[in-house]
């Protein structure tokens, strides 16, 4: 299943999502054709139970999904707009028309305004789920189009800040959870699915980095043979496969769950996990590749510039290493093995830590 998916979600992409069309639609801010191709496959709803005329999967097969994602540098909110619809037809709501993204850094003004900053992939979405400790109901969705939003000013970034000055007529609420309904969506933990999210789409994106590495290495001759039969070279390229593979190990740890909600000390693991290994991947690149590689005409900087942002969406590498640091000093009774086995990894049922 998971192969059949992957295949079929990558020769999608790959027909709708080229270098070309990153590039257009940096610049135009919009990308209308890729977004009807996508909603045509169906794939949005994927994570949908299958009685809301979903395909009922979980993270662990969205996964493949979300990797391809990064792998191509989706300039749209695909991954956004999956677990979205997932948790509002949970809430026994229908998702509305086009792409939705997620904002968790938001703050509220005393006479209602709401404002986000570094919206992911929010100059290409039509509705924001805003998700806030300050507001009662933890969630709600709100159009793009009743507030105002503004480009963050970084080169090719497709980040907005937006801005409501009140909650609009068209927001739709996500309730408290109904009965019968798992985790959702008042105890959703949308920070930790917006630090998933971003891990998954980085260990995408670092596959495809060194996969162009590799091959620029294997091509580029200096000295009268390829630079990348020189041993410094495989030494980095070495390393930085190491960080790529770690990167998608982690991602696909912070999928591991039988719903849509994930783990949150899992999805911590995988975004500090994946932005430590982002930091040295695309170093590593750009010094095998030299100046051609930050060229607006060569494909790489395509592909590191989104590590970068991604790696600062939903918390950095600092943040969620402290999470889980504190997490493992609250069990002072555990090691730190005992720690890793019994909450990180995706294990079969454990005996309790003594």
């Amino acid at each position: 299943m998971d192969t059949l998916l992957a295949d079929s979600v990558e020769k999608l992409l790959a027909g709708c999502c080229t270098p070309a069309v990153v590039r257009e639609a940096e610049q135009s801010q919009q990308a209308g054709a890729a977004w009807a191709d996508i909603e045509a496959s169906g794939y949005l709803d994927l994570l949908v139970a299958e009685a809301a005329g979903g395909a009922g999967l979980a993270l662990p097969e969205a996964f493949a999904v979300w990797l391809a994602c990064g792998r191509h540098a989706l300039p749209l909110p695909m991954a956004q707009t999956m677990l979205v619809r997932a948790a509002l037809a949970q809430a026994g709501l229908t998702a509305p028309a086009g792409p939705l993204t997620l904002a968790t850094h938001c703050s509220v003004a005393a006479g209602g305004a709401i404002r986000c900053q570094g919206v992911p992939m929010g100059l290409v979405a039509d509705w924001v789920l805003v998700a806030d400790a300050g507001h009662a109901q933890g969630a709600r969705l709100l159009p793009v189009a009743a507030g105002e939003r503004c480009a963050t000013g970084v080169h090719g970034s497709l980040q907005a800040n937006c801005h409501w000055r009140a909650t609009p007529a068209g927001a739709i609420e996500l309730p408290a959870t109904p009965a019968g309904a798992i985790e959702l969506p008042a105890g959703f933990p949308w920070l930790h699915a917006g630090a998933l999210l971003s891990a998954a789409l980085m260990a995408g994106a670092m596959q495809r980095v060194l996969g162009a590495t590799l091959a620029y290495a294997n091509d580029r001759e200096q000295f009268g043979k390829s630079i990348g039969k020189f041993q410094a070279v495989q030494q980095q390229l070495s390393v930085m496969a190491e960080q790529v593979f770690a990167a998608r190990m982690a991602a696909e740890i912070g999928c591991a769950s039988d719903g849509i909600a994930p783990h949150p000390l899992r999805a911590a693991l995988a975004k500090a996990r994946a932005s430590e290994a982002a930091d040295k991947v695309v170093a590593i690149a750009h010094a095998v590749h030299g100046a051609i590689g930050v060229t607006a005409e060569y494909d790489l900087q395509l592909y590191t510039r989104r590590l970068q942002e991604w790696r600062g969406d939903f918390g950095s590498q600092a943040y969620w290493h402290a999470q889980l640091g504190q997490a493992l000093l609250a069990a002072p009774q555990a090691t730190t093995l005992q720690f890793l086995l019994h909450e990180l990894l995706p294990t079969p049922a454990l005996p309790p830590m003594p």
